[in-house]
């Protein structure tokens, strides 16, 4: 058996007769998915553990990688919430330093993955196992999230889920009322802002 490898990044072929109303294109496509992907990359760094200055670098290098190396012109590449748990557990588990060298590891399955076509196989996955995965890591998303809300003191939050849960219950007279307020507002602008656009069409 063998493996015919054909990589070419989109890229190559975008650069092709590239001008300046292209040009001006691409920065306000670049300037809008920044002003997204960062401060959510900086949360999702803060709510897997690590400080804010790694999701800000790790959204700057995956997304010049994703770009220059992608298939798609349109490839938009930012962070993914479902690596939140996965991210949380292996920090708090094994720390920093062995995160890399597992993000390292799964960058060779993906590529070998990718060598053998296995994205293939994704179309026999059920539907309700995809819905599933993705309501269990919203709710292990909510619950990492419950801590800051509050303004709880909890100095060690567990990585497991029934372990988080009982820390919160256990450090629930510690919350802040400043902190709460100030969430509470934050969610209720989340909410009801775009709420005032549907109504205004």
């Amino acid at each position: 058996m063998t493996f015919r490898i054909q990589f070419r990044p989109r890229s190559l072929d975008a650069l092709r007769g590239y001008n300046a109303s292209r040009f001006m294109a691409d920065l306000s496509s670049g300037v809008t998915v920044g002003v997204v992907a960062l401060p959510l990359a900086m949360a999702f760094a803060i709510a897997s553990g690590l400080k804010p200055e790694a999701g800000i670098f790790t959204a700057i290098v995956a997304g010049f990688l994703i770009s220059a190396l992608g298939g798609s012109p349109v490839q938009i590449g930012g962070p993914a919430g479902a690596f939140i748990v996965i991210v949380y557990g292996i920090v708090a588990r094994y720390g920093v330093a062995n995160l890399m060298l597992a993000t390292m590891f799964a960058g060779v399955l993906l590529f070998v993955m990718g060598l053998v076509r296995m994205g293939s196989l994704v179309r026999f996955i059920p539907v309700s196992i995809v819905i599933g995965f993705t309501n269990g890591i919203a709710v292990l998303i909510a619950l990492s999230q419950v801590k800051d809300f509050f303004g709880l003191q909890v100095k060690d939050m567990p990585a497991e889920f029934f372990e988080k849960l009982a820390a919160i219950i256990h450090y629930g007279h510690s919350f802040d009322i400043k902190t709460l307020g100030l969430a509470l507002a934050s969610l209720a602008i989340v909410v009801l802002w775009p709420k005032t656009y549907a109504g205004s069409r």
